[in-house]
């Protein structure tokens, strides 16, 4: 009776048509805080393996810049994802009480830096108290707070910064921020010379950068989609470290005609030698690793600035939901 049973079973199965059981590609619009260059070098490495086709996902990356607001973007529904640019975001999205969190840990350094002329005297970060400093108005109200209260700069100091080289190779006394994956290449190509490059890791600085930040209610509602989302990802860094970079530099070139090869090697270079995304507790955490106490080590060091009252509840800025599952077998 069992074994006809089970016959009859699979013969109304058969009759139903295979493609009403296929699932439709999950969509997912994901917002870079730049325009497209190694530093998202895994995303483009996914995209162009078809790895998040593979976790069941229809990525669409959205190319950001000095005029687009990507956490606005994302804060407006328009973005399922997008780079959070650095750890003060996500504790500004707490801060303001925004329904937004991190849920992955791009980089385990911090790939902004300032830099200098050789020949100057401005050689360490403690070389730079009281001299001019171009920076952005975003880093003014982030990462410069921590070079102020550590080495005694103040605001006096403060330039504009209109993204651009142009005041840096015109002037021998110029320093300005930079990325240390882009402009230092770009300046020993008009220049001949190498930059004074102040790594902002080098300071003791310990955010984390290039962060994914989501809703509270995707990670509520979806989890499953933001860990096939994240856990494809991670296999895009690896593939695009330590396998082969091509796939991805073709996506990048494609996506942003301006970009070099001769840059594009540079900024994989030192996001490699550097150790900025693959470092730390990543090397045995796996890639995008977060932990509770380098969370709190850095809200301590910018609540010593004045930046952060002490009693923000910054635990709920970040889930570790979906990272520190270990390190993949084959890498």
């Amino acid at each position: 009776m069992f074994r006809s049973l089970r016959i009859a079973i699979a013969a109304s199965l058969a009759l139903i048509p295979f493609a009403n059981t296929a699932r439709a590609a999950d969509k997912i619009s994901f917002g870079l805080d730049w325009v497209a260059e190694p530093e998202y070098g895994g995303y483009y490495e996914a995209i162009a393996e078809g790895l998040y086709k593979k976790a069941g996902l229809d990525v669409t990356i959205f190319q950001g810049g000095p005029q687009v607001n990507t956490a606005q973007l994302l804060i407006s529904g328009k973005l399922d994802f997008d780079i959070t640019s650095n750890a003060f975001l996500a504790l500004n999205f707490v801060q303001e009480h925004i329904p937004y969190e991190v849920v992955a840990a791009g980089f385990q350094k911090d790939p902004d830096c300032l830099i200098a002329h050789p020949g100057q005297g401005d050689d360490h970060f403690a070389d730079l108290k009281g001299k001019p400093i171009a920076v952005s108005t975003d880093t003014r109200a982030s990462w410069w707070l921590f070079l102020k209260a550590k080495y005694g700069y103040s605001d006096a100091q403060l330039r504009p910064y209109g993204f651009s080289l142009t005041p840096f190779l015109t002037n021998k006394t110029d320093i300005q921020e930079a990325y240390v994956t882009s402009e230092p290449y770009l300046v020993h190509q008009a220049t001949g010379e190498w930059p004074v490059v102040l790594a902002l890791p080098d300071a003791g600085f310990d955010g984390y950068a290039s962060l994914i930040a989501t809703s509270d209610k995707m990670v509520k509602t979806h989890p499953d989609l933001v860990k096939r989302f994240i856990d494809a990802s991670a296999q895009g860094w690896y593939d695009f470290l330590y396998k082969d970079p091509k796939p991805a530099f073709a996506a990048i070139k494609a996506a942003n005609p301006d970009m070099t090869e001769g840059l594009m090697q540079f900024g994989y270079g030192q996001l490699k030698q550097r150790g900025i995304v693959d470092s730390g507790d990543a090397k045995t955490q796996g890639i995008y690793a977060m932990t509770n106490a380098r969370w709190k080590n850095f809200f301590n060091q910018m609540g010593a600035t004045g930046m952060y009252d002490k009693t923000l509840d910054y635990k709920s800025a970040y889930t570790l939901e979906f990272v520190d599952h270990g390190r993949p077998a084959q890498n």
